[in-house]
């Protein structure tokens, strides 16, 4: 029988990234900056990468490498790649959490019927959310593959899986507004789960793992007639707290889900379930 020690050793090993190099995009956002706090605390050195705007006017996250460069830049990405491996080592681990929408307040254009949604719009979400994780698997991934393997984490969204119920925004046509959750964020969320299942059996024999971690929506102070509709269709009853999500987040990153690859974990609150 194993003691107590010997289990803590286990579940250390399991769960642990003691010395594990990995990089977050999207790094000092919400759920980014929770991420890398949570990965610090496994023992990953993590390498937070975001906008260069956003690196140069904030600071990184609590002891993480902050690195500026834009996911749809494949140069400014290879920049990024030797400025970890410069300071971190090389990396094991990517987590591509790093994407947009058209928020709440946007224009009416960016908001409104499908039938007249933007051109220029799609595609700045698409090269972002596809574009931008794609391009990031192969600068940081491919690296992973030449050198000693690793695993990658693209986020996804329920509403890559299921099409958004655009019935939760009917208190905002009510009040006279023309509103409807874009196609455009589905879509490209859409898209991450193909682009995981290529990579996985792409890389099979290089030793990277990749897997899909989907997500429903995080509370941020939304409005209490979004709650009202958003929580009828969530069977726990809340919206999820940045908290929920480091979990998983783990798992996938470490050994414990060393025989997981082309998965998608979803973590949804009960989303996708009805």
């Amino acid at each position: 029988m194993t003691n107590h020690l010997e289990d803590a050793v286990l579940l250390d090993q399991l769960f642990g990234l003691n010395g594990r190099v990995v990089v977050v995009t999207g790094a000092y956002g919400q759920l980014g900056r929770r991420y890398c706090r949570a990965l610090t605390a496994v023992g990953a050195k993590v390498a937070a990468l975001d906008r260069p705007s956003v690196v140069s006017e904030q600071e990184a996250p609590e002891d993480t490498f902050g690195v500026g460069a834009d996911v749809t830049d494949r140069a400014a990405l290879v920049d990024a790649l030797n400025a970890v491996r410069a300071n971190l080592g090389a990396p094991t681990g990517l987590v591509n959490n790093a994407a947009i929408d058209a928020p709440p307040d946007a224009s009416a254009d960016e908001n409104g019927p499908f039938e007249s949604f933007p051109e220029k719009s799609f595609d700045r979400v698409m090269e972002v959310n596809v574009k931008g994780v794609m391009m990031c698997c192969q600068v940081f991934g491919g690296d992973m593959a030449s050198n000693s393997g690793g695993s990658i984490v693209n986020i996804g969204s329920i509403y890559g899986s299921v099409s958004p119920d655009q019935s939760i925004y009917e208190y905002r046509r009510k009040a006279g507004e023309e509103f409807f959750k874009p196609v455009s964020y589905s879509v490209s969320k859409s898209a991450i789960y193909n682009l995981t299942r290529y990579l996985a059996t792409y890389w099979s024999t290089s030793q990277v793992r990749v897997n899909t971690l989907t997500l429903a929506g995080v509370y941020n102070g939304q409005d209490p007639s979004f709650l009202d509709a958003y929580l009828q269709k969530c069977p726990i009853g809340r919206m999820a707290t940045p908290d929920d999500y480091v979990g998983p987040l783990v798992y996938l990153l470490s050994d414990s889900s060393r025989y997981m690859t082309g998965a998608d974990l979803v973590v949804d609150g009960g989303w996708t379930a009805w």
